[in-house]
């Protein structure tokens, strides 16, 4: 039997970890299912699937051939259309990675509008706020916000977003709106840090070029954009975030722009991927549209 194929047939069952649903997708009578992932057991010399009349899980071995596979096959499907030019016809799997707020309020929105044009790929989407290793994680391309000193692999500059503070009506009403430096003395800050037990660094704001840092009390510290913003929200203190994604809330009158003179930096968007001579096809067709979905709000 074709070795592709039994690892196609597998790579499907443990993703709908059925013989049944597998056969279907795959157009297979079940019995052919099963017979290619026997096959493939018999091959390897290691049991795969733990088979019961309930479900189908992977063994441990099972896991480790699956993320394998999964790597060998897509491969394999840009062999297959190393040559194509129809970008209509592209297949295969894209694994990325983004800020979670960047996620949910710019690009999975949109989504739609990349897989009409390209309904054979696969997308793998990671939506955290820690930052991942392109390399050693085996993501095509990474989204970060911020600075981008590992020099080990290519960052494309996408845009910048401007900042805005921003707090609740709520706290506004019990502190008082902030007009000067001097008045923060008075307020809280929600603090925002990558790693719980961190310094946080304080209000930051830009000025005559240079960047300050000041010193702010604060009862809530977070490390996820989701606690930031709604930590916001609930009246804790106040966020100094990009303006882009706030806009609703800024606009339905659930947060208010204060100290605009006191804006923290612009904050750079960047695309990262692995420095490697041949970028596949799919993954150069997602940067494309990725690069023109982010763009800093007007």
């Amino acid at each position: 039997m074709n070795k592709l194929e039994l690892l196609r047939t597998f790579v499907r069952v443990s993703e709908m970890s059925s013989f049944t649903l597998a056969g279907e997708s795959l157009g297979l009578p079940r019995s052919t299912v099963s017979e290619h992932v026997q096959a493939l057991e018999a091959l390897l010399g290691t049991r795969l699937l733990h088979r019961t009349t309930r479900k189908v899980q992977s063994t441990q071995d099972g896991l480790v051939l699956y993320e394998r596979s999964k790597d060998l096959l897509s491969h394999m499907d840009e062999i297959e259309g190393l040559f194509r030019q129809d970008e209509a016809s592209l297949a295969g799997r894209i694994r990325i990675d983004m800020p979670n707020i960047l996620a949910r309020r710019i690009v999975l929105p949109r989504l739609p509008e990349f897989m009409a044009k390209h309904p054979n790929l696969e997308l793998e989407i990671s939506s955290t706020d820690r930052r991942v290793d392109l390399l050693a994680e085996g993501f095509d391309c990474v989204v970060r916000v911020g600075a981008q000193p590992d020099q080990s692999v290519v960052a494309r500059h996408l845009c910048d977003f401007a900042m805005v503070n921003c707090a609740s009506p709520a706290y506004l009403q019990r502190y008082g709106v902030p007009e000067t430096l001097e008045d923060l003395a008075q307020h809280r800050l929600v603090h925002y840090v990558g790693v719980l037990g961190s310094r946080p660094e304080g209000f930051v704001y830009e000025m005559d070029g240079q960047v300050h840092r000041l010193p702010m009390a604060g009862s809530v510290t977070v490390n996820s954009t989701d606690g930031y913003e709604s930590a916001c929200l609930g009246g804790f203190g106040l966020i100094q975030v990009p303006l882009t994604g706030m806009q609703p809330y800024l606009q339905s009158g659930e947060l208010v722009a204060v100290l605009p003179q006191f804006n923290a930096p612009s904050m750079q968007v960047s695309l990262l991927y692995a420095r490697q001579r041949h970028l596949p096809l799919r993954v150069r067709a997602f940067m494309a549209w990725l690069g023109q979905v982010i763009h800093p709000t007007p």
